[in-house]
């Protein structure tokens, strides 16, 4: 038989994990929300009854107890459930921030609980998602024996693959993680700039540029980073480069800051990979530094 789990915290990933939790089997104890709207909401998805603004007062009957609050929140929320013993003697309590560590439930112990985290690398865009987005993803962990346990058990019911991680790596773990996926939103804006200023319109920019950015990925996933990179970086296309650089200088000056600081490092993948030699290393990166 599955455990039992509540929900605090009812946003976008917290109604998402109440549902396919629920489906996978196991058994909603309730779910809690600063706002009773967005409970309710929450609850109408997830089909439980069982809301308040009091998180205690559905925590207390949880085997299981997800707080999916704002980061910021997470300390404090859990801190106050504590006060109020509204957690049961080895219940387990998992956070799922991926840039705080499971160290901040610390106080749940004081109710004899076990603290992990449990972070799904996913970006939550809708509400109600009409598949299961936790499917084939990577469900990082990491906290307490019995915390790492049920959730690794949680990860691989939700149909995800689970990567336990270090609890005093979590920061740059997540550095990471934004890095992959609002930074890259950052870089394709810049292309998508640089193409539109080239006269390609909004409509067909992505169109045009979609083929490129799968078949990159594809390139990294079968032969890595270092071998994964093309164009005339790594080609040693000097006189390319500063072309682009002259023209976004001229067209579009406000990029061309951030253009030069990506190829900057570049040239230390391209040389990585034994396609650019040192003299024309040495070159581009007076190029960008000017």
């Amino acid at each position: 038989m599955k455990h039992s789990f509540a929900i605090v915290g009812c946003g976008k990933l917290g109604t998402a994990l109440g549902k396919f939790l629920t489906e996978a089997g196991y058994n909603i104890a309730g779910l809690a929300s600063k706002s009773l709207s967005s409970a309710k909401r929450a609850a109408d998805i997830i089909k439980t009854n069982n809301i308040s603004d009091v998180p205690w007062e559905i925590t207390k009957k949880a085997d299981i107890v997800f707080l999916t609050t704002p980061d910021n929140a997470i300390a404090d929320t859990c801190n106050n459930i504590s006060i109020h013993h509204g957690f049961h003697k080895n219940a387990v309590v998992l956070h799922c921030s991926g840039a705080l560590p499971s160290t901040i439930l610390s106080s749940a112990k004081k109710c004899n609980a076990f603290i992990g985290s449990m972070h799904p690398l996913q970006s939550f865009a809708s509400i109600v998602p009409a598949d299961n987005p936790f499917k084939d993803i990577i469900i990082s962990v990491e906290g307490e024996k019995d915390a790492v346990n049920k959730a690794r058990k949680i990860a691989t019911d939700l149909g995800a693959e689970c990567l336990m991680i270090k609890t005093e790596a979590k920061t740059l773990y997540h550095a990471s993680a934004v890095v992959a996926s609002n930074y890259l939103v950052t870089l394709l804006d810049l292309s998508f700039r640089l193409i539109k200023a080239a006269g390609i319109s909004d409509r067909d920019a992505f169109k045009a540029l979609k083929p490129l950015i799968q078949g990159t990925l594809s390139n990294i996933e079968k032969a890595g980073i270092v071998n994964g990179l093309t164009g005339p970086i790594v080609r040693g296309d000097i006189e390319t480069v500063k072309r682009h650089l002259e023209e976004i200088g001229s067209k579009t000056p406000h990029l061309l800051n951030l253009y030069k600081t990506l190829g900057f490092h570049t040239i230390d993948i391209a040389m990585a990979g034994g396609g650019l030699s040192k003299s024309s290393a040495q070159k581009l990166k007076k190029i960008f530094i000017d």
